[in-house]
C-alpha cells in the first residue's frame, strides 16, 4: 500500500489521538487530518487555548478559508473591524484575505475544531508548535510569508492590552 493510499484510509480518531504541540500553559494543537489525508482539500485541527490567551496576532492568509467550530469555553474573534463572541455550538468563519485573531475571553479552556480549507496551513501550526517555534516578532513575518500569510503585530497590542490577554 503506498503512502497517500495509507494516509487516505477510513479510520476513528479518538479524543486524544493525533500529534499534539505547544505549550499547555497557553496553547496546544492536535493535528487530527492533514492536507495528505484529504488530498489537500482541508485540515482539521483542535486548538486548546487556555483562560486569556490570544491564539496568534492579527494576521490574514491569501490561500485559505478558516472555520473555527467552538468545542467549549468562549472564543473572542476580531474577524476585520468586528470583534465577536462565540460559544458552544458556534461557527466563526474567517476568509481568506480577512484580518483576523482569535483568543480566548474566559477564565477556563476554550477549546476548538479549525478547519481550514484547501489545507496547509497547518504546517504553519506546526512549525510555530515546535520545540523553539515562537510567535518572535522579528522572524514570524518571514515564517508566516512562506504560507502566503501576513502578520501585524502592531495593530496586535492594543487587542492584547483592551482584553486583558498572555501572548
Amino acid at each position: 500500500m503506498d503512502e497517500r493510499t495509507m494516509t487516505m484510509a477510513p479510520r476513528v480518531l479518538g479524543p486524544k489521538d493525533g500529534e499534539v504541540s505547544g505549550d499547555p500553559s497557553l496553547r496546544t494543537d492536535r493535528f487530527m487530518i492533514d492536507g495528505k489525508d484529504s488530498g489537500g482539500g482541508f485540515s482539521l485541527v483542535e486548538h486548546t487555548l487556555a483562560p486569556h490567551v490570544l491564539a496568534a496576532p492579527l494576521h490574514h492568509h491569501t490561500r485559505e478559508d478558516e472555520y473555527s467550530f467552538v468545542l467549549e469555553g468562549r472564543l473572542g474573534a476580531l474577524l476585520g473591524e468586528e470583534e465577536v463572541f462565540a460559544g458552544p455550538g458556534d461557527l466563526v468563519f474567517k476568509p481568506r484575505g480577512q484580518w483576523h485573531t482569535f483568543w480566548n475571553p474566559g477564565d477556563t479552556l476554550t477549546r476548538i475544531l479549525e478547519i481550514i480549507s484547501p489545507a496547509g496551513l497547518e504546517e504553519l501550526f506546526r512549525e510555530l508548535g515546535a520545540p523553539g517555534g515562537e510567535y518572535d516578532p522579528s522572524t514570524l513575518p518571514a515564517l508566516a510569508a512562506r504560507y502566503g500569510a501576513q502578520v501585524d503585530f502592531e495593530r496586535t497590542l492594543p487587542i492584547v492590552e483592551r482584553h486583558g490577554l498572555k501572548f
